[in-house]
């Protein structure tokens, strides 16, 4: 199941898919929001073209059937799974009972003629597949594609695989003639990064087996009202307030009465410890209006004491940390003495969060 918002491109990333799965299977692709003439715009802009793909404008679930009995494809698509209806249910297309019913057909018929199944869905509001919370359950793969509808990249993410791994991540850059892999998305993620701007700090997280380079940005103003907002996007809400709390009472950083706003740029969702160091040093140099180096990367967990803890497969991160060009990485004390800094690296070991501020800021003086 491939899931994203609406306009986001899901479309085309299957297109350009069918375009590689055709070179050795025979591909049905069943669409219930565009007609065939629209598809085939579609795939003459994208360049796909094959007498081993077949596609069909079509909503009815006996339909659908029915051509897969007589086309007899490797692949199925179905796009998307909010259009089709099982005529034998009286509640119309895109509904709980639809929704499910149609998947549970797909499932039994993939699994019936040993056939691959691509279900394209839409998102609600939170940013879960529409539809019962089954339905991620019933398949055996859900991928969602992510992005900001008014920048040209997007994220495949793998929320679920129960044949490989999961917290994969694919970039790509949409472009006229449709999306193009970014193979080095740290560098697409750093682009046009401020020079000597208070309150940005680079980590570096693991997105599966991939290091990736990613930029925090904080902000911090005093507070206009009786109690101050605190503002997180891409970032835990709730490991924020943690890391505000332990630099108020760990760092001496009076941020009780200021608003705070963390921001990860790119799109990316940062949910493991590992950047927990980078978004504590971006506050700090937002509030005390400091640039930090900008060659320097924060690596490392804060906890509520504000100790700097290790984090997993951190050889590969300064790897890849060096590997960009950074000059200091900060990184937990407890592993300095086991990593191997690469040429060119030197790595700062820290070993609480007062440390670390007064490195990054000795560092810049």
């Amino acid at each position: 199941m491939v899931g994203g918002a609406p306009g986001i491109g899901k479309s085309t990333l299957m297109l350009q898919i069918c375009s590689k799965l055709c070179e050795f299977s025979k591909v049905l692709y069943v669409s219930g929001e565009e007609s065939e003439h629209q598809l085939k715009l579609r795939a003459k802009r994208l360049n796909v073209a094959s007498e081993q793909l077949f596609v069909i404008s079509e909503t009815c679930l006996g339909d659908v059937l029915q051509t897969v009995a007589e086309e007899q494809p490797d692949i199925l698509i179905i796009d998307s799974i909010q259009t089709l209806y099982n005529d034998a249910l009286e509640t119309p297309a895109g509904s709980v009972g639809q929704v499910k019913d149609c998947t549970m057909a797909l499932m039994q018929l993939a699994k019936g003629r040993e056939i691959t199944v691509f279900v394209i869905g839409h998102v609600n509001k939170e940013g879960s597949i529409a539809g019962p919370k089954v339905l991620e359950h019933m398949v055996d793969c859900v991928l969602y594609f992510e992005g900001d509808q008014h920048s040209s990249y997007r994220i495949l993410r793998a929320a679920k695989n129960r044949f490989g791994a999961t917290n994969e991540i694919g970039v790509f850059e949409m472009e006229d003639a449709g999306l193009h892999e970014v193979e080095n998305p740290s560098e697409m993620l750093l682009a046009g990064r401020p020079a000597d701007a208070p309150g940005t700090c680079v980590t570096c997280v693991m997105e599966g087996v991939r290091p990736v380079l990613a930029e925090i940005q904080a902000l911090i103003a005093p507070s206009g009202y009786g109690t101050p907002r605190r503002t997180s996007n891409g970032f835990d809400y709730n490991r924020a307030a943690m890391l505000i709390a332990v630099l108020e009472k760990r760092g001496g950083l009076k941020l009780s009465t200021c608003d705070t706003y963390l921001n990860i740029i790119g799109g990316l969702w940062l949910d493991e410890p590992a950047a927990d160091l980078a978004a504590a040093v971006a506050l700090a140099s937002s509030y005390l209006d400091q640039p930090i180096p900008g060659d320097l990367v924060a690596i490392g967990e804060v906890g509520l004491t504000g100790e700097v803890r290790s984090v997993s497969q951190l050889s590969q991160r300064v790897n890849e940390v060096q590997r960009l060009g950074f000059k200091r990485c900060l990184i937990p004390e407890r592993r300095s003495q086991t990593i191997h800094a690469p040429a060119g690296l030197e790595l700062i070991p820290v070993r609480n969060i007062g440390e670390a501020l007064r490195s990054v800021m000795r560092k810049q003086g």
